[in-house]
């Protein structure tokens, strides 16, 4: 049985320099490891105006080919002040040869999300291969996710929707930066 009082053998890692190291396949991706936050814009057809968000996205290992994906986002005011949770989201992202990747993606609301796609030249590409919905959940049929390290040390955030009878179009964009420490 694990000892909750005692420091965990396996701890998660936010780095690429930091225990343990990361499995040989996390190459493409290992400028995403850390904590990100920034602001973003979202828009919907079904959706009565445009929304700015607050968002924090964290990708971590444990030395295995897979990374650990979790985000959170707010809808914010114009000031910038927090009106309340819009979205939460966690899953893996599975490492295959030659920077292919497999996404496994929850959302409280309902909706698992199966996405595949690649690492190339700093960005990263994710398409629904399969979505999953429990019998309350909104109808969603697809989405695709791009994430890109920019030059300035930005990652931006790109996700497309196809929901609620709607083609896959346009729905949140953000720029992150690294927090501090990561």
């Amino acid at each position: 049985m694990f000892d909750r009082d005692r420091k965990h053998p396996y701890p998660d890692a936010l780095r690429a320099d930091a225990a343990p190291a990361p499995h040989a396949l996390l190459a493409p991706v290992t400028g995403l490891l850390g904590t990100w936050t920034g602001r973003g814009r979202g828009t919907y057809p079904t959706l009565a105006e445009e929304f700015t968000y607050e968002q924090e996205v964290t990708f971590s290992h444990d030395g295995r080919p897979f990374l650990h994906y979790e985000a959170r986002a707010w809808l914010i005011d114009a000031d910038g002040t927090p009106l309340r949770p819009a979205a939460r989201e966690s899953g893996w992202w599975r490492l295959q040869p030659e920077g292919r990747i497999e996404a496994l993606i929850t959302q409280p609301t309902g909706i698992a999300e199966i996405l595949v796609g690649d690492a190339a030249d700093g960005g990263i590409d994710l398409a629904t291969h399969q979505v999953a919905l429990t019998p309350t959940a909104k109808e969603v049929t697809g989405s695709r996710r791009r994430y890109t390290l920019a030059d300035d040390g930005t990652l931006d955030f790109r996700h497309d929707l196809a929901a609620v009878g709607q083609a896959l179009q346009h729905h949140l964009s953000a720029s992150l930066r690294r927090e501090n420490g990561n």
